[in-house]
């Protein structure tokens, strides 16, 4: 899997993951629960994984929905 996109905003992430589903392309948001950890306060990002295969046109949804920003660049 390929780290899409890291960040502390839960509504960025809902909004990949709503495009990500639109789209038939499947995402995993990795580090979910630590929020636990951190008191539930946002301090430690989530990452959204896509699989490799899938990663040129998961950019793509985000570049066409204007969050081009947020992308990793690996």
């Amino acid at each position: 899997m390929i780290e899409l996109i890291r960040t502390n905003d839960a509504v960025i992430i809902s909004f990949v993951e709503s495009l990500m589903r639109d789209a038939g392309i499947g995402c995993f948001v990795a580090d979910q629960n630590m929020s636990v950890l951190d008191g539930s306060i946002g301090i430690l990002p989530r990452r959204i994984l896509v699989d490799a295969d899938q990663a040129d046109a998961a950019r793509r949804i985000l570049t066409d929905a204007g969050i081009a920003n947020e992308i990793r660049q690996t």
